[in-house]
Formats: structure tokens, C-alpha cells, sequence
């Protein structure tokens, strides 16, 4: 069987333009992404006096862009007395006319995360507390964290190949199939 080399360069140029601009575009793109998730919900059940239980949960604010977040507001449905910033920053602490608080944060740099903590006792549960993030340029984006198995870049640009290589082995057979059935359709 010959290869139409050139029926898969029209084919592969489109689909290699689409993977170049969309690498581009990510390069390129140069904006603040504060992504947000709860990094732990525990309870705790007090063996000493007073007997009783505390409850405990961490958010964890990351700024995965290209460029520093401004103006960081982490709004409080209820902000509990006894909460921690890791690493220690600077923040400021303001009480919302509606009820509620909002912990600010001026910047965060490329790459920053940030971990708060908070201890609070029942009937308070974690879900009655934080309410969301946003900063000068939108909101943060909250993501559901599962453990998954983190694998190495070369591993993950092979198979971003395979995947790349597979398409067009696929846009290829596609192309020989209609033509093989619009030959057979105009011959009859």
C-alpha cells in the first residue's frame, strides 16, 4: 500500500497546529491562577478535661499562573478565633457588614501557596466556614484533591506523543476510509 504523503500532511498539519497553538497559548498566557482545595477535615475527641471534641480543617491557596495575584480575600461565612497562616504572612483581618470576615492577603507571587488552619469546636462543622476566594483579577478556582500517583515529565510528554501520534494514525485511516467508500460509491 503507498502512502499519500501529502493527503497526511493535510491532514497532520491541522491537528500539529492546533497542539502548537494550544502549547503557545499556554506559554504565552501570563495571568494570576489561584486554585484553592481543602486539604483536611478532622474531629478530635478530648481524652483529658475538658472532655468534649474539637473539630480542625486546612485550605490550602495556590497561585499556579504565570503571573502575582493581587488583593487576595479569603471570605468567611464564620471566621473561627483560632485559626494559623503557613508560612507566616502578612494579612489583615476585616469584619464584613453583612456578618462574616475576610482574611487579606496583598500578593501572591508565581508558584506561593499558602496553608490556613483552623480549630473550632462542634456545633461548628468546616462546611460553615470558608466561602470562597477571589483576588483583583476574578476568583479562585476550587478543585477536588485525590491521591494520585504522580508520574515523571519525560513519562508524561511520551505519552502526550503517543496521544498526538495515535490522532493522526486515526485522522489518516478516517480519510482512507471515506475515500475508499466515495471511490466505491462514484464506480457504481
Amino acid at each position: 500500500m503507498n502512502i499519500d504523503w501529502s493527503i497526511v500532511a493535510t491532514v497532520a498539519t491541522p491537528i500539529l497546529a492546533l497542539f502548537v497553538g494550544a502549547a503557545l497559548n499556554r506559554f504565552i498566557e501570563r495571568r494570576p491562577k489561584l486554585l484553592v482545595y481543602i486539604a483536611h477535615t478532622s474531629a478530635f475527641r478530648l481524652a483529658a478535661p475538658p472532655h468534649g471534641q474539637v473539630h480542625t480543617h486546612s485550605i490550602v491557596i495556590r497561585n499556579a499562573g504565570k503571573r502575582a495575584a493581587h488583593d487576595i480575600h479569603v471570605s468567611h461565612f464564620v471566621l473561627p478565633e483560632n485559626f494559623n497562616v503557613f508560612p507566616d504572612t502578612e494579612y489583615e483581618v476585616r469584619t464584613l457588614p453583612g456578618g462574616g470576615s475576610d482574611l487579606i492577603f496583598s500578593t501572591f507571587p508565581p508558584g506561593f501557596q499558602l496553608t490556613i488552619s483552623y480549630l473550632y469546636f462542634p456545633p461548628l462543622l468546616f462546611n460553615q466556614i470558608n466561602s470562597f476566594v477571589r483576588h483583583r483579577d476574578g476568583f479562585a478556582r476550587a478543585i477536588t484533591v485525590l491521591p494520585t500517583p504522580q508520574y515523571s515529565p519525560w513519562i508524561l510528554r511520551s505519552l502526550w506523543a503517543l496521544i498526538a501520534l495515535g490522532s493522526i494514525t486515526a485522522a489518516y485511516f478516517a480519510y482512507l476510509l471515506v475515500s475508499k467508500l466515495f471511490a466505491t460509491l462514484m464506480h457504481h
